[in-house]
């Protein structure tokens, strides 16, 4: 699922925010060693932190349907997991990486979710949407600060990109064959009188209420 979204969000920089440019695009680490082996303008998404969206999170099951309409299964909705990207622009002048991280901001403010028609693989067969965020505030627990010591850089202006992708839980509970009876109810009159609901095949499997006068 991870390298999904990577492929999304590289068409999302590539073919939208810097259409036509020809700038490279990276999910590399930006430490101090790679930084000085750049030797071109580049784009860079580096994934830095991996969680559980706690506030998408469902529960109960969801139903799967075989082509009569009834219930051939039920699973676990997917979990939503959070992958955030620091993004940051390398060129040889500051002036050319803010205009970069400009033109990126106003590209990635078009969706409030990955482009469906650049969803791969399970992010594509599981349907749903891939909310996505854009320099948004960090959580309190968190600080780019703290990132860039991490990496031993210095700190650097940057986009924080925010994907919340569905991943199919994996856990599924086969559904029991359909029920053939049922009750049915009749309001007749007042007294109740049983009638049995038959399978048409010498067996009851139900039982209806009726009421007769008295």
């Amino acid at each position: 699922m991870i390298h999904e979204v990577d492929s999304a969000l590289r068409r999302v920089i590539v073919e939208e925010a810097l259409s036509g440019s020809g700038i490279d695009v990276a999910f590399d680490a930006p430490t101090k060693d790679w930084a000085s082996r750049r030797n071109a303008p580049t784009v860079n998404a580096f994934l830095y932190d991996i969680r559980e969206d706690l506030r998408r999170r469902s529960r109960g099951l969801v139903n799967e349907y075989r082509e009569d309409k009834t219930v051939a299964a039920r699973r676990l909705p997917p979990r939503y997991i959070k992958l955030s990207y620091l993004l940051t622009a390398w060129t040889q002048r500051p002036e050319d990486e803010h205009r970069l991280l400009s033109v990126m901001l106003t590209g990635f403010l078009r969706h409030e979710a990955l482009p469906p028609h650049m969803l791969t693989g399970s992010l594509q067969a599981i349907g749903m949407p891939v909310p996505m965020t854009v320099a948004l505030p960090p959580p309190e627990d968190r600080a780019f600060a703290d990132v860039w010591t991490a990496l031993g850089g210095e700190l650097k202006p940057s986009l924080d990109i925010v994907v919340s992708a569905p991943i199919d839980a994996g856990k599924v509970f086969p559904a029991g064959p359909p029920a053939t009876g049922g009750v049915k109810l009749a309001t007749e009159g007042d007294e109740p009188v049983q009638h049995h609901v038959s399978s048409g095949e010498g067996e009851d499997h139900g039982v209806a209420m009726s009421r007769q006068p008295r």
